[in-house]
């Protein structure tokens, strides 16, 4: 609303004309909602304490767990708040890109906020089942991924790390890659959720490489620079990467160790869903493997946990799935697990970004 407010007035007033700027008003969307997180966190999590909206904790989790129990869940409402507000308050409204990303963050935080109120209401760490949960995410990413394949001018072809002409066109079945992408990183987020701060650090990491890839995407000049693919308009999608980056910020203040608020599924499942479209709507859908690398380690930590557990009849590759509570479980405390896995997030994040030159 910001952009549409004071931009057209840069005719009378040559000042105004840095709203015209990705770059400036994807600064002040992460401030806008970094603002709204600090202002409004303490409140949440007074009111969520009232209610007495406490975290449920598996049973078959780490013993050290038992002492989170009660600490207040479904933080993420916080984040996709000031994210929302922050995105509305200084984007184009006018480009297509905006509107699609928000859908998917509103409509796979619903599904979050489902899933937490199940959980909650029944006293226990099991929410909605996973066959309906899935099917819902499954529903939301397919009518966003039929609607980009679809749109004039943005192709079903998939970019490949390291190679500069190898545009496979996947037709029909980019439709599938990106649905599978969108509801894989939803969930691959939602596993990596289990220890205060882990999942939100490398998601700010994610997000922050993302913005560059769509500040890249969107500008045909340093597209065509990078030979990387052009999507006109996807730059607009650098302010909604800085709102993400803002609100990630301000919850983490609440959520690092020991943690104050949990995000809950509310939060981590349109976490993960925002960084999947993205990847898409950007065209760096394979890079998604390496900028969320700690979200793929984890998931496939607990796929070949559960594999081997089956195929061996009761032995396991890790003490416990998915690979965070294994280090808990070798008696890593649990602020070094948090922090080596940022670290690992943002090498992740900077071999991601030199593939821009190495193809």
């Amino acid at each position: 609303m910001i952009y549409h407010l004071l931009y057209p007035l840069h005719t009378t007033f040559s000042s105004f004309n840095v709203f015209r700027y990705i770059t400036f008003r994807a600064i002040y969307a992460a401030i806008t909602a970094l603002v709204i997180c600090f202002v409004l966190g303490p409140w949440m999590i007074r009111k969520l304490q009232s209610l007495k909206i406490g975290q449920p904790i598996r049973e078959d989790g780490p013993d050290s767990h038992m002492s989170k129990e009660g600490t207040p869940t479904m933080g993420g409402l916080l984040i996709i708040f000031a994210t929302v507000i922050s995105t509305f308050l200084w984007s184009n409204l006018t480009i297509n890109y905006v509107w699609m990303i928000m859908m998917v963050t509103i409509g796979f935080g619903l599904i979050g906020f489902m899933d937490d109120y199940r959980k909650l209401a029944h006293k226990n760490s099991k929410g909605v089942s996973g066959k309906v949960r899935l099917t819902l995410e499954i529903i939301i990413a397919l009518f966003v991924s039929v609607i980009l394949y679809n749109k004039a001018g943005f192709g079903a072809n998939i970019t490949i790390p390291f190679f500069k002409t190898v545009l496979p066109n996947l037709g029909w079945g980019y439709v599938l890659l990106s649905t599978f992408i969108i509801v894989g990183a939803a969930n691959a987020v939602n596993l990596t959720d289990g220890l205060d701060g882990l999942a939100i650090g490398p998601a700010i990491t994610c997000f922050m490489t993302y913005l560059l890839f769509a500040y890249f995407a969107g500008n045909i000049k340093i597209s065509g620079y990078l030979q990387i693919p052009y999507v006109a308009g996807t730059g607009e999608l650098a302010i909604f990467c800085g709102a993400m980056i803002g609100a990630g910020i301000g919850f983490l203040w609440y959520n690092t160790y020991p943690a104050q608020i949990f995000m809950g599924d509310v939060g981590s499942l349109p976490l993960g869903a925002a960084l999947g479209t993205l990847a898409v709507m950007t065209k760096q859908e394979i890079l998604l493997a390496i900028v969320g690398g700690i979200f793929v380690i984890e998931t496939f930590s607990v796929i070949f946990q559960v594999g081997w557990f089956k195929i061996s009849h009761g032995k396991r590759i890790f003490r416990m799935a998915p690979i965070h509570h294994h280090f808990e479980l070798k008696g890593w405390p649990e602020p070094k697990i948090i922090v080596r896995f940022w670290i690992v997030s943002i090498l992740l994040a900077l071999v991601a970004i030199s593939t821009l030159k190495l193809r």
